[in-house]
């Protein structure tokens, strides 16, 4: 057999064991993550690679072709297909039993932030905030405007006079504005792993459901929790936290119709020998006029 043939079929074995090795992680893992991981230096790589093996994550990364391979292999697995689109970049599948929230606060903590170079595609939308800024009238005001920001002169010094959005998000950062956005001083790369997708049981997690404040959400499930049990004791629906309650309120109303009927009873005998003798000591007053 030729050297080029050898090789060939060397190659193609290669890719069968790799496709097989995806597809046996792919049935092993009830939760998989698409990830990019364009522009992560080999350093953070390694560090990332250390910290989720504590995790009991596994990530894998190849070629594009060979994932989709994989999960076309895999289709019995429910909605793995939902993945594909969220191949993005540099693409690797993290496999894991890890929940998909704690996952991705865990990869956003691990994160950096980094200035832009020419070429790089934006993880997120990069605004330039209203404000001032540290240069002296010049040229600047011109470069500024260039890529769409509006500048002014205050005080001696170029002020941005609005909100400007310079790079939307998957869009490329061509030189200029990354060389702008550095003496700006905004880094708007992030250095890490970056999670595009989860799946779950068929369902599908984008960054943007997994990316929740989690101060906001446990406010919002108080103030539902609140709601429904206010609702609860209006209704009068009788469960465990609702008893004592409703119990109480029972009590009190028991009492006032009590008191308003002049009924006699143990828990408001006093209130109503104090009503007796208020009434007596009134009327006794309007005798003596």
């Amino acid at each position: 057999m030729a050297e080029k043939d050898k090789k060939a079929k060397k190659l193609s074995e290669t890719k069968v064991k790799v496709v097989s090795e995806f597809s046996n992680l792919l049935k092993e893992y009830p939760i998989v993550a698409a990830i990019n991981m364009e522009n992560l230096p080999a350093r953070q790589l390694q560090q990332m690679r250390a910290t989720l093996r504590k995790e009991n994550c596994v990530l894998k990364m190849t070629k594009r072709r060979l994932i989709k391979k994989a999960i076309e292999k895999s289709k019995d697995i429910n909605g793995l297909e939902q993945l594909d689109p969220y191949l993005k970049g540099m693409p690797a599948l993290l496999f894991t039993k890890e929940n998909p929230f704690k996952l991705y606060k865990m990869l956003e903590k691990s994160k950096s932030k980094a200035p832009a170079k020419g070429g790089q595609t934006a993880p997120n939308d990069v605004v330039v905030k209203t404000g001032p800024t540290g240069f002296a009238p010049g040229p600047i005001i011109g470069e500024l405007g260039q890529i769409g920001i509006k500048a002014g002169i205050e005080d001696g010094k170029v002020v941005i006079k609005a909100d400007s959005v310079v790079v939307k998000e998957g869009e490329i950062i061509n030189a200029q504005v990354a060389a702008i956005l550095s003496r700006l001083g905004i880094e708007p790369m992030e250095i890490g792993l970056a999670i595009t997708a989860v799946l779950e049981d068929g369902t599908i997690y984008k960054k943007d459901v997994l990316a929740i404040d989690e101060d906001e959400f446990m406010a919002k499930v108080m103030d539902a929790a609140s709601s429904t049990f206010n609702l609860a004791v209006e209704v009068g629906y009788l469960c465990e936290d609702t008893v004592e309650v409703l119990l109480q309120k029972a009590y009190n109303d028991s009492k006032a119709l009590a008191l308003e009927a002049n009924f006699m009873a143990d828990a408001v005998v006093e209130n109503l020998l104090a009503k007796a003798e208020a009434q007596a000591s009134s009327l006794k007053a309007e005798v003596n006029q």
